[in-house]
């Protein structure tokens, strides 16, 4: 055995150490630019949909125009989806009261065997909303085409936006940035604690990519009308 074996791997095991440092700061450091971009981000929705969200029918002011969001009418192709059908609910909630006067269902069409848009329409229309009043959008593929469409396709430069709180302040913001005026009504956000959980952590990241498409990249729709 060399008895010099153990110093001659000395200077090798500082060397990992320093490293393995060097790295752990370096990860540390993006971590808290992440956190610090996800929260710029999401101050920067909040502070345009301050007080713009109502849960009171009776505060929120009449539009001509709700907008309502798609998303799927059923989890896993199998369970009733209850952030559909409460977004369903509000929407003939505010109808009725005479807050809004059309309903643009926006959502996503892509797949023959998958459209949102249409299962809005059929459960509106069975809940009462009369069948001209329905206005559908097959290409709401995200919250930026519906909002924008919403004034491409119907005229739309003041809008209600019936989804849960999170996802009206994102469009709200999304309105805001593309100079369409917004409000927001709240349908009730019912869910076990760990889809909740899920959904707050993507609501951060698209937050911080509604930022991006509104303020530096400019995107557009994938199809503007």
């Amino acid at each position: 055995m060399n008895p010099d074996s153990k110093s001659d791997k000395t200077p090798e095991r500082k060397k990992k150490r320093t490293i393995l440092r060097m790295l752990l700061l370096v990860c540390a450091g993006m971590a808290c630019l992440g956190s610090l971009v996800l929260l710029a981000a999401d101050c920067r929705v909040e502070r345009y949909a301050a007080g713009r969200v109502y849960s009171d029918v009776e505060a929120i002011p009449v539009r001509e125009y709700g907008l309502l969001p798609g998303t799927s009418r059923l989890v896993n192709g199998r369970y009733l989806n209850t952030y559909f059908f409460n977004r369903i609910r509000a929407a003939v909630e505010l109808y009725k009261a005479g807050k809004i006067r059309k309903i643009i269902v926006s959502g996503d069409n892509g797949r023959t065997d998958y459209n949102e848009t249409g299962d809005m329409a059929r459960e509106l229309i069975a809940e009462g909303v009369a069948p001209e009043d329905v206005l559908s959008d097959y290409a709401g593929f995200r919250t930026l085409d519906s909002v924008v469409r919403a004034r491409n396709l119907f005229g739309a430069t003041e809008i209600t936006v019936i989804s849960q709180r999170f996802h009206c302040e994102r469009a709200i913001y999304l309105a805001a940035r593309h100079g369409i005026d917004a409000t927001g009504f709240e349908a009730d956000e019912v869910a076990p604690r760990h889809v909740r959980v899920r959904l707050a952590v993507r609501e951060a990241f698209a937050r911080v990519l509604a930022v991006l498409d509104a303020e530096v990249l400019d995107t557009k729709p994938h199809f503007e009308y």
